[in-house]
This record gives C-alpha cells, structure tokens and sequence, in this order.
C-alpha cells in the first residue's frame, strides 16, 4: 500500500505543478496515478489531506536529493554541507524542476486557502531551522538569533531565485552564482 500511497503523493506534486492547487481535481489526480479515486480518499480522507501530505512530501524528497551523497565519499565540513543543502535546491533535473514548481504553486494558494497556510509555515520553518543549524555550525560563535535571521534571508532568496529561473527570467548559472555569493556574504556577516 506505501507504493501507491507514494505514486499518489508523485502524481499530486505533478499535477499542482502543472495545474497549480486550484486545478488539483481528484478524477485528474486518480487518472494521473493510475488508481481509483476513492483509493485516495481512502488514504488522504479530502483535499487538504492530499494537499497537506504533497506538502510533507515535496520537503521530503528536497531533503532527500539536497543531503544524498555518493557513497564511500568523504563526510563534508559544515561550509560545505550549507552550501551543498541550498544550491541543489537549484539543479535543472525533474525532481528538482516538478518541487520547486510546486512549492511555488502551493505557497501561492495559501494566499486564498487558509487552510494551507500552517502547514506551510510549518514546512517553512522546518527549512529555515535545518538551514540554521547549518549556519551555526560553520559560524558557531555567532548568536542562534543572527543563524535563524540569515537562514530566513537565504530561503527567501532562494525561493525568489527558483522562481525567477523555473520561469525563464535568469539562466540557472546566474541563479547559482547569485545564490553562492549570498551565501558568503551572510558567513560573512556572521564574523569569524
């Protein structure tokens, strides 16, 4: 059951993707994921409970392909590992391109579904925190509030710049370039 629990939650992040929340409609979905809709009100009980899980979903897959590395290879320093967790964030591979879409196109909606708007702000600041702790390790000595003020400046650009990229705006190159400078300069920031 975990499968066609998991090509439901691929199928839903394809369609919000493509269709945005609003055009989410379970028959498209179910046609989507080659199963029946009441299989997927089975599993999700209602709109926002597939809307909720996309949501767990979409984060789980980007930490997935942000922290995966070959194996054998050598643990990373805490620098490293920042930079590694956002700037593949910013990859011109499907997972990649169907996530940041439909992260977009749910943080959108949560402009006009209420409902939407704490699980988002959870999923949010889930990131904003990993990010945090990232940045404390590679500056330590600087203060947890000063961590959790440059984690909230690079998500937030890194959101704006997806955008910008997955919406033919800037080439990808320049999206990682800008992203990398601002990584340096908020370490920076955070003195030495």
């Amino acid at each position: 059951m975990a499968d066609r629990r998991t090509a439901i939650l691929q199928a839903a992040t394809r369609v919000i993707a493509r269709r945005g929340v609003r055009g989410l409609r379970v028959e498209e979905l179910a046609a989507e994921a080659g199963v029946s809709t009441s299989l997927i009100y089975y599993h999700f009980t209602d709109r926002a409970g597939i809307l909720r899980r996309t949501l767990e979903f979409i984060s789980e897959r980007a930490e997935r392909y942000t922290t995966e590395r070959a194996p054998g290879a050598p643990p990373l320093d805490a620098r490293a590992e920042l930079e590694q967790t956002l700037l593949l964030e910013l990859q011109d591979i499907p997972n990649v391109r169907e996530n940041s879409t439909a992260w977009g196109e749910l943080r959108a909606s949560a402009v006009f579904e209420p409902d939407l708007r704490d699980d988002l702000a959870k999923a949010t600041l889930e990131w904003v925190q990993e990010i945090a702790e990232l940045m404390g390790r590679v500056r330590p000595t600087a203060p947890a509030p000063a961590h959790a003020a440059a984690a909230e400046r690079l998500t937030a650009l890194l959101e704006g710049l997806s955008v910008r990229w997955l919406s033919g705006s800037i080439p990808l190159e320049h999206a990682r370039g800008l992203l990398e400078e601002a990584i340096e300069l908020e370490v920076a920031r955070l003195g030495g």
